[in-house]
């Protein structure tokens, strides 16, 4: 499964390239923390959108949800993970795969705790002209 998963994403990450080139778009993050379109298109009232978010050692992506499903590959460094139960729900290193759920009812926030910056290559599903997320309140975790 995490084989098939990484290879639709290669693919659509060489879809993406090939079809649109981007421009940096920005984040709900910490410091530093940086995202650039790869590529974007839509299908029948479906945004989908390859970005690269590059998040600096000791940074996250801030708390938030998303309104369609999200896949990704960690490029260089490791994503740690960690739903509203402020448990972690995952720790991938580099060449793991990622998928997150669509929903307000999976706030989440992802952050990297090594010391060496976090690449991911992420595609987006969304409805069309949904934001890449949605920020949300932190849950009560004793961290960012």
């Amino acid at each position: 499964m995490r084989r098939t998963l990484g290879t639709v994403i290669t693919g659509a990450v060489t879809a993406a390239t090939v079809l649109v080139g981007g421009t940096a778009q920005a984040t709900p993050p910490g410091p530093g923390v940086t995202a650039r379109v790869i590529g974007q298109t839509t299908v029948n009232g479906t945004d989908y959108t390859l970005r690269e978010i590059t998040i600096p050692p000791g940074q996250s992506t801030g708390w938030h949800y998303h309104d369609g499903p999200l896949y990704g590959v960690v490029k260089q460094g490791t994503l740690s993970h960690f739903d509203s139960s402020c448990d972690s729900d995952g720790v991938y290193d580099t060449g793991r795969t990622i998928q997150e759920p669509a929903g307000s009812e999976y706030v989440h926030i992802g952050r990297n705790l090594g010391d060496t910056p976090l690449i991911l290559n992420v595609l987006y599903v969304l409805p069309h002209g949904s934001p890449f997320s949605e920020d949300a309140p932190n849950p009560g975790c004793p961290f960012e």
